[in-house]
Formats: structure tokens, sequence, C-alpha cells
């Protein structure tokens, strides 16, 4: 029965067909939605506001003239196309790439020029050459702006990516960690002939974990999905630790249709476990709180761990510095972590917006 289940492990994870380099994350236009996006996009596009009028200026004062009367075009353009831009942000975010691109620059390009043109003679006093230049010229500069915020963002989102895969890269590394893998396989062994059914169920478990780690790590999954992976990669440490190792769970007012980063808790429990809770003799006890605030999700992990630091290794802060980044990438400024370090304990406290499940998904999940 075990030698079936290791079997399927192989197959599921022979089955991707893609190595873990090959999994990289899909190009998207940024969520126009997001708070953080949306405040880089007022800097920007008023940081190239002033540069532009510092250099048509000859003096302070015209400087201050000139920024005048851009931010008078500018802020009416830029609050009429983030308002189409928010309600057509689930509808973008369905097209590819480049596609969203053309889409976003053609809107900008009528607002403008629906701006400039009905409200022409509040912008300026110019004769009907003139107008039609002005016009041309602003939809041009507008879609300049645009296609500079964009690039922006896309390299941005490269550069991050790449702690993305160094997180994916790293929880792989960690399922098949001699340490972790040898030391279950050995415990499965043990109960194979006397505890058939627990030892298939802890198999399942490390498929699962190995199906985990090597699908993309950009994807959100449903809270209850991260809460059960974790729920398993703890019960294979506990078949090996036995009475050292404690979990309390505290789940509070949870809603069942929320989203967060996949291999979010998992990590965070693995550090625990390896660098709190193995470098002490007796053993410990790992608190996860889990609960929601409003429109946010609070995530708490505490561990006990030596005095003076002992046992806490760089790896703590290798996997903090991952989370970090993605949640970066994903949620902007909308996300937020913290670390406590205390005489006996050690403690990360993550914040990120609630994200709901779409009704799409709910239909196909059940």
């Amino acid at each position: 029965m075990a030698k079936s289940t290791w079997g399927t492990l192989q197959l599921s994870t022979m089955n991707k067909g893609r190595s873990i380099k090959q999994n990289t994350m899909k190009e998207a236009l940024p969520n126009f939605r997001n708070l953080g996006i949306t405040l880089r996009i007022l800097l920007i596009s008023n940081g190239m506001a002033l540069l532009l009028a510092l250099s048509e200026a000859s003096s302070w004062i015209d400087v201050m003239q000139y920024m005048l009367q851009i931010s008078t075009l500018l802020t009416p353009i830029l609050l009429s196309a983030w308002v189409l831009l928010w309600v057509m942000q689930p509808w973008l975010a369905r097209l590819s790439y480049w596609y969203g691109v053309l889409t976003v620059n053609i809107l900008v390009a009528v607002v403008t020029l629906i701006t400039c043109f009905f409200g022409g003679e509040l912008f300026s006093q110019l004769s009907s050459d003139e107008s039609a230049f002005y016009l041309v010229r602003n939809t041009l500069l507008s879609v300049v702006v645009s296609s500079a915020l964009l690039t922006y963002f896309r390299l941005r989102t490269l550069a991050l990516s790449s702690s993305v895969h160094d997180a994916r890269l790293q929880v792989l590394r960690a399922r098949i960690r001699p340490h972790f893998l040898f030391n279950t396989i050995n415990a499965v062994l043990g109960i194979v002939r006397t505890q058939p059914k627990r030892a298939e169920t802890a198999l399942e478990d490390m498929a699962d974990l190995f199906r985990m780690a090597m699908s993309d790590a950009r994807d959100l999954v449903p809270l209850q999905k991260e809460i059960q992976l974790s729920r398993q990669y703890i019960a294979l440490e506990q078949m090996r630790m036995g009475e050292r190792l404690h979990v309390d769970w505290q789940l509070q007012d949870l809603p069942e249709d929320a989203l967060i980063p996949q291999l979010l808790l998992q990590p965070l429990l693995e550090n625990a476990v390896y660098h709190g809770i193995e470098p002490l003799h007796q053993g410990g006890k790992i608190s996860v709180t889990l609960r929601r605030n409003g429109e946010e999700l609070r995530l708490m992990v505490m561990n006990p761990r030596l005095p003076h630091g002992e046992g806490l290794h760089r790896g703590n802060k290798v996997a903090l510095q991952n989370i970090r980044e993605r949640l970066n990438l994903l949620f902007d400024a909308e996300a937020h972590y913290q670390v406590k370090i205390g005489k006996d304990f050690y403690r990360v406290e993550i914040a990120l917006p609630y994200v709901r499940v779409r009704p799409k998904l709910k239909e196909r999940s059940s």
C-alpha cells in the first residue's frame, strides 16, 4: 500500500511536465485597485510633470506657474483614467499582457482627447490650428507617460519575481532536505506494518507538500487549503518528534472565501520547528493565530527559542525576506509583516488584505 502511494507521488511529480525553473510567473498588468499601485502612479506622474516644468522654466517662479498649468490638465486626466481602470480591472485581468497594454494606452489617449477637447477653453486660449496641435501633443504625452508607467511596473514585477522563484526553490529544497526526508521515511517504515493506514496518510501528506512546492507560488489559494497543508506538514514532523512538538491553533472568525499567497504559513511553521523547537531538548509549543480584522487578515506564528539567539540561523532571515518580497509583489503597500524577538521567543506577524474567492472559483471548487 505504501509502495503504491510512493509511486503515485513520483507520477504526480513527473506529470507536471516542467521543472521548477520553467514554472515562471505570467506577465500581468498592475492591479489598478491596489493602493500602492495608485500611489506610485500619482507620484511618478507628478514627478514627470515636475521634470517637464523644470525643462521649460527659466526661474523658480516659472517652475511654479508651469507646474500649476500642467497639474490643471493632468489631474482630471489622471482621475478619469484611474476611475475607468478601477472599474475595468476584472476585465483587464483576463487579457493577455500586451493586449492589456494596448487597451490601457488607448483608454488613456481617449480620456486625454475628451478632456482637452471639451475643456480646451478652460486649459488654454488657442487658435484652431494651435488647438489641433495641442490635442495631438497632449495625447502623445499621455501615451508616453502611460507606457513609461506600465514599463516600470513590468520591470518591478520581473525584479521581484526572482524572489518568488527563490522562495519556491527554498521550499522544494526543504521538502527534500535529508534531515526531513529521511527521518520522515524512517518514521513511515517504523509504522508501515503496525499502522499501515497512518503510513499511507503520511506518504500522501508528503505528496501534497511536493505538489504544492512544484506549483506556481504566485497564485493565491484558499486559506483553508493553506491551513490544511500546514497541518499535514506538522503531522509529519510530529510523527518523528513525538511529544516534543505541540502546536496551538487559534483560528478566529476566518471567512471560508478568503485567499492568501500559496506557501505563506507552511514555511513559517518550518522555521519555527527547525530553528525553534529542534534545538530545545525538551521541545516546545508553536502558537499559530489566524483571524480576520475587518478587511484584513492577520497571521501570527510564535515559537520558543534558546536564550541569546542560540540556534537562530540565517535561514530565518532568508525565509522572511522571501515572504516579504512575495507580499510586496502581490499586495504592494497593502500588506506588511513584523518580526519580534524576545529573550525566549520568536514571533512573526503578517497582515494582508482580505481577498475573496471569485464566484466562478466557488462554483468550480464545489
